[in-house]
């Protein structure tokens, strides 16, 4: 008599979004130099700004600003979301997929992968920026800094494989940083660095990524491999 094989679980690839789907640098410094011109704060150099994309709003003023106290670093990201929103309300945000990333999303969802995103967005500005590209559907886990303390904290990547019924071991996390690649690690999932967004790929691999994608081709390429 032999036992049948237990089915194996869904396949889930998790992104994350500023540095890996779109490329939304301008807009963040723009708004970070005005939160902080706002509060009379020394304007961080916008390499900074773009190698803190990822923390949450609070964390990510604490790298910017290591001199200033706790208070002052939520006052930086109360006035930080004041004014993205303010640019989001008035159309001028740029936040443009990078290209060949509408590829890779449908040619996963045709392979029968599950789609999720781990970001250091708030929900509604991840809600905003999936749906002007016509991507809301895809994704069936959504996990964002206002929900969940800050990357590297696996708390996003384990609420992504509990809401997709997916184990560790058949989920992927995709990002650009660092931060992304601790947090695969920690929560026991594979991590894929992309060599399109703010981290250095000697970055990635330092911090646990299996492999660097060049493009968004060779990503698929590797996930169907």
């Amino acid at each position: 008599m032999t036992t049948a094989r237990p089915r194996p679980g869904p396949r889930l690839a998790v992104f994350d979004c500023d540095g890996t789907l779109i490329d939304g640098q301008a807009s963040i410094c723009d708004a970070m130099e005005r939160a902080c011109g706002e509060l009379g704060l020394p304007l961080p150099h916008r390499n900074d700004v773009r190698r803190a994309v990822g923390l949450s709003l609070p964390q990510a003023a604490r790298r910017l600003l290591p001199e200033h106290d706790n208070a002052t670093h939520h006052a930086v990201a109360d006035a930080y979301k004041r004014h993205f929103r303010a640019a989001r309300e008035a159309g001028e945000l740029s936040q443009p997929l990078f290209d060949g990333i509408v590829t890779v999303i449908e040619g996963l969802a045709s392979d029968s992968w599950l789609l999720g995103v781990a970001t250091g967005m708030s929900g509604r500005g991840l809600a905003h920026c999936l749906a002007t590209h016509g991507l809301s559907r895809q994704f069936i886990t959504l996990q964002t800094a206002d929900r969940h303390p800050s990357k590297p904290h696996p708390a996003m990547l384990e609420a992504a494989l509990f809401e997709a019924a997916a184990d560790p071991d058949m989920a992927v996390m995709i990002g650009d940083t660092a931060f992304d690649m601790a947090m695969a690690r920690d929560a026991g999932v594979r991590g894929i660095g992309v060599a399109w967004g703010y981290h250095l790929p000697a970055e990635l691999r330092e911090a646990g990524a299996e492999w660097i994608a060049e493009t968004p081709a060779d990503l698929l390429d590797y996930l169907r491999g």
